[in-house]
């Protein structure tokens, strides 16, 4: 499959995507309410001398789960081990992650809707009595044996919480879901950019890329790294508003975001499903991507701008849709955005 420039669901895990993490609370950008909560839990916890309670941190991908991990292991001083739910296939998978755990670290496991039954049920006694039980032996010799594990956090992020098991949620103390960035905050986020990485940019260039990151910061660090090479190539290295304008329409994202796969969702339901109600997997099928894909990382920002609805019997176009793409509904006329 190409390779898309809005994929935001890639986990940045190269030393400059690294360097543009923020390393405290402070300097994270946006989720006010949940950084002002997050801050009275850590000062309980450090003057309790006791670990942070687990938080499971849940929401579209690239809006900081794994910086708020990383953030939370520097608050409480500790190491952060990190690991992904469809990697930790058995539960002595987990078993071995968690045996290297010390005191006040932080554990932060990616996709955690996805960790099988079984190494969910090693997790409970971890979580509730910081313990971990082995079972040795076979047949009549069976038994289990209980080793103690010193007091971590586990950080959980999901992309779909209502997957995650009702044991599993219930065990986790601090619960919160990320939201879409505004303009302003994502403005500030390509302004840290820009200044990380030494890049002279105009306010107009950071709005324009700002504007087009579909509410995510993943993205407009993206985007902005993309609309650097095109400024290093054609301006000397300096980002003016008609640079970052020409080259994020030269990567065909549109004002609001969208990309090549949002256009062929729209143009899609509306010319194949007459604007809908149509069944996710026969739309995704119909446009050559998987079901999964679409509805993780694209619908959530199509259903936040208005421009589809779920409903029982599928997906549908609304008229902001179809005034985005200049086509007239079934009435003959064309539809206003709102």
């Amino acid at each position: 499959m190409e390779d898309r420039l809005m994929d935001s669901r890639e986990l940045a895990q190269d030393e400059k995507e690294s360097s543009l993490r923020p390393g405290t609370l402070d300097e994270y950008i946006g989720q006010q309410s949940l950084k002002d909560n997050l801050r009275v839990f850590i000062q309980a916890a450090r003057s309790r001398n006791e670990a942070l309670d687990h938080v499971l941190l849940y929401g579209p991908p690239g809006l900081g789960k794994t910086t708020l991990a990383y953030i939370l292991a520097r608050e409480m001083g500790g190491q952060l081990r990190m690991a992904s739910g469809p990697a930790i296939e058995k539960s002595g998978d987990l078993a071995a992650i968690l045996s290297t755990i010390e005191p006040g670290d932080v554990l932060f496991i990616d996709e955690i809707h996805r960790l099988p039954r079984q190494v969910e049920e090693i997790l409970y006694p971890a979580m509730e009595d910081y313990c971990l039980d082995i079972v040795v032996g076979k047949d009549a010799g069976v038994h289990t044996i209980r080793l103690s594990l010193p007091p971590f956090t586990l950080v959980g992020a999901t992309t779909r919480a209502g997957d995650l098991s009702a044991p599993l949620r219930d065990r986790f103390g601090i619960v919160s879901q990320l939201e879409y960035y505004g303009l302003p905050e994502l403005e500030k986020i390509v302004d840290r950019t820009s200044r990380v990485m030494n890049t002279d940019t105009e306010p107009g260039a950071r709005r324009e890329i700002a504007q087009r990151s579909r509410g995510t910061p993943r993205i407009a660090n993206r985007l902005f790294r993309r609309v650097r090479d095109f400024a290093q190539v054609f301006n000397d290295g300096f980002v003016t508003e008609d640079i970052a304008r020409e080259a994020l329409d030269r990567l065909k994202v549109d004002h609001m975001g969208l990309d090549s796969v949002d256009y062929r969702y729209l143009t899609g339901l509306i010319d194949r499903f007459q604007g809908g109600p149509a069944g996710l997997e026969a739309l995704a099928a119909s446009i050559g991507e998987e079901s999964t894909t679409l509805e993780d990382m694209y619908e959530p920002y199509l259903l936040q701008i208005g421009f589809i609805n779920r409903t029982p019997r599928g997906r549908v176009a609304t008229p902001r849709a179809y005034a985005h793409l200049g086509r007239k509904g079934d009435d003959g006329c064309q539809n206003q955005s709102e």
